[in-house]
C-alpha cells in the first residue's frame, strides 16, 4: 500500500514540475519577443527592470488563465501599442516597415546588375 502511495505522489509531483517547466518555457518565449519600454534595446526577457518583472508576471497570469500566445500579444498591443512587439504584424500601419527593406534590396540589385553590364 505504501509503495502505491509513493508511486501516486511521484507521478503527481512529476506532472506538476513538467507543467511548471512548460509554463516557464512559454513565458520565456513570449517575453523574448516583447520590448522593455524602460530599457533601450532589451527584451522583457533580458531586462531586470520593474516593468519587465511585472510584464513577466502578466504574461504568466495570462497563460495560467488559459490565454493563447496571440491573445496575450493582442492584449499587450492594445495596452502598450504595436511597438511593444519586436516582430510587428503586416498591416496597413506597418506596410512600409516591411516593404522598404525589400525595395532597397531590389534597387541595390538593379544598381549592381547595371554596373556589371556596363563593364
Amino acid at each position: 500500500m505504501l509503495k502505491i502511495l509513493k508511486l501516486i505522489l511521484l507521478l503527481y509531483f512529476s506532472f506538476n514540475f513538467s507543467y511548471a517547466n512548460e509554463i516557464n518555457t512559454k513565458v520565456d518565449q513570449i517575453t523574448k519577443n516583447l520590448r522593455c519600454l524602460i530599457c533601450q534595446g532589451q527584451s522583457v526577457y533580458d531586462s531586470q527592470s520593474d516593468f519587465a518583472i511585472s510584464m513577466k508576471l502578466v504574461v504568466k497570469n495570462k497563460i495560467d488563465e488559459g490565454k493563447e500566445e496571440e491573445e496575450i500579444y493582442d492584449y499587450l498591443k492594445n495596452k502598450y501599442g504595436e511597438w511593444i512587439v519586436y516582430e510587428p504584424e503586416l498591416n496597413q500601419n506597418t506596410f512600409l516597415l516591411w516593404s522598404i527593406p525589400l525595395i532597397l534590396f531590389a534597387f541595390g540589385g538593379l544598381l549592381i546588375i547595371r554596373k556589371v553590364s556596363i563593364k
